[in-house]
């Protein structure tokens, strides 16, 4: 069989077994949403999601909220922020270490208990405190980074939030739109327990909690008293399907199993296309990428990474994606407002072969680990593939050690101290704001586990600019700072830039009303599913 004839064979065989557990929608008054996620599982429901932002994406933003949320209405321009929980913030002008946040009135869970302060105040603690009640280590380790530089928060009035940093942090909004708010009331009828709050989450979100099939499907239904009209869902029911395999979502889309897929096979797109379904795709915030190890040889030599970078021909991988992605050089895409005049490391295989042999790491041998499948990891296996081939086409050897998703995501976020073994990472990421998409993985306090800088980068010049970055409230002044942090980020090369996704989804004609925000996130509430 050539290579077309076998994935047909696969997408077949896919088929066969997804209709044994998924059948099409039937004539109800119910209206249903299928969707096959790349997650391996369910995302964890009962508050801080796992899953990288595909668990935010599907199950934090839909059954929770945030006290800042997401504008995910305009498919032109890059998603910003919006009240959520909270109408309005600002810095006290007296004290720049303390935000003031006001509460939206009238909030219910969907339990019943009502929003307020104090509620609001020990939702952060059980994040942060190990004393609270209700803590819980499993959520504290996902926010253990995000919530660093988060003191205290105080229940100033009947309607207002103080939360305290550690030091000034002008991107204080961009990081509490990550902490999400559950219900007291529902945990402590669950007598603190987790797993028994798992049966009946209780959040303010757009959907509620209906059930679950463990490792199979998750189950929300519409909340008809949800506090934002505009995001009532237009469908009666949401079931999330985790399908880690392209073949078994296209194959699932293709039955009628599925109505929504995210991150089809390149070489099954013009399949999906001739079967009706619709193929979205937009420019958003996602980089793929290899973090490399700073510290130890052989990407501690400024001239094996530039090498590394010089090897990589962006436009074989566009092209194996079939325009699912573009050739990307730097962290941001062109058309970020950060973006500046970044050093450009342009395909030169001679260039890189040379850089090699004068580092003397000539053939170099590096270890990277990477991932089945997962949030944002758009194709891996046949991308890792056509990569180590570039890679050794001009000197590299390469091992490509390959594990689960929630694995590499769990390496990625503990740092290289911790794996001497790796040198390199394959954990694509969400440069969604300039703190957790810049900041974040280059500044030195941000040295895994502290945050996401992996290979523990660092540059003084970096260093300083970043810290007068989060004491600037001065939003221009600010982007300015970003921007050269970009453009001197790139010039040491701390990673090994391939691809910015283009985030293809597939859809079935039946849907109607969704639109593809410049963004991780995505509201699913829009979308009407005809009969």
């Amino acid at each position: 069989m050539n290579r077309h004839a076998v994935s047909l064979f696969v997408m077949q065989c896919a088929a066969a077994l997804t209709a044994t557990v998924l059948s099409p929608v039937t004539a109800s008054a119910e209206s249903v949403l299928r969707v096959g996620m790349t997650a391996g599982d369910i995302p964890a429901w009962t508050g801080q999601p796992d899953q990288g932002y595909e668990g935010y994406r599907f199950v934090g933003w839909n059954l929770y909220d945030a006290l800042v949320n997401w504008d995910l209405t305009k498919p032109d321009q890059e998603a910003g922020l919006k009240p959520g929980l909270a109408t309005k913030w600002h810095v006290d002008p007296d004290n720049h270490k303390r935000w003031l946040f006001t509460l939206r009135k009238g909030v219910k869970f969907h339990d019943g208990c009502e929003l307020t302060p104090e509620l609001v105040v020990w939702n952060f603690q059980r994040l942060m405190d190990k004393s609270a009640q209700g803590f819980d280590p499993v959520q504290f380790g996902r926010m253990r980074t995000r919530a660093a530089n988060i003191d205290r928060l105080e229940a100033v009035d009947a309607e207002t939030v103080a939360v305290y940093t550690k030091k000034m942090d002008s991107f204080t909004p961009f990081g509490i739109s990550n902490f999400f708010m559950i219900s007291k009331c529902a945990l402590e009828k669950a007598n603190w327990d987790y797993e028994v709050f798992a049966r009946t989450p209780a959040g303010t979100g757009p959907y509620r909690f209906d059930k679950v099939v463990p490792r199979e499907r998750l189950e929300l239904t519409k909340n008809p008293d949800y506090w934002d009209k505009d995001r009532i869902p237009k469908h009666d029911r949401l079931v999330l399907l985790p399908m880690p395999e392209a073949t078994t979502r296209t194959a699932a889309l293709l039955s009628g199993g599925v109505d929504f897929i995210e991150a089809p096979s390149p070489d099954t797109i013009p399949r999906l296309t001739s079967g009706g379904m619709n193929i979205v795709t937009n420019s958003y915030p996602h980089v793929w990428i290899y973090q490399l190890n700073m510290v130890d040889p052989p990407f501690s030599d400024a001239r094996v990474r530039q090498a590394a970078n010089h090897a990589i021909n962006r436009d074989d991988v566009v092209a194996m994606l079939d325009g699912t992605g573009e050739p990307a050089y730097a962290m941001m895409p062109p058309r970020s407002r950060y973006f500046g005049n970044p050093v450009k490391y342009d395909f030169d295989p001679e260039k890189a072969t040379a850089l090699l042999k004068e580092a003397n790491c000539f053939p170099c041998e590096v270890t990277i680990a990477m991932s089945t499948a997962g949030s944002g990891q758009m194709q891996p296996l046949p991308m890792n593939e056509l990569v180590k081939s570039q890679l050794e086409a001009v000197g590299f050897k390469i091992t490509l050690n390959v594990m689960d998703w929630n694995t590499l995501f769990e390496m990625s976020l503990k740092g290289r101290q911790a794996y001497p073994e790796i040198d390199a990472i394959n954990v694509s990421r969400a440069p969604t704001e300039p703190f957790n998409g810049i900041l974040n993985f280059v500044m030195k306090d941000r040295f895994a586990p502290a945050g996401r800088n992996w290979g523990w980068f660092s540059n003084d010049e970096i260093n300083a600019l970043g810290d007068k970055a989060m004491e600037t409230f001065d939003e221009a002044q600010r982007d300015a700072m970003v921007t050269k942090i970009h453009e001197l980020t790139l010039a040491q090369a701390p990673m090994i830039f391939v691809v910015h996704d283009l985030n293809a989804r597939a859809l079935s004609p039946r849907l109607k009303g969704f639109v593809q925000a410049q963004s991780w996130y995505q509201d699913l509430t829009p979308i009407v599913v005809e009969p």
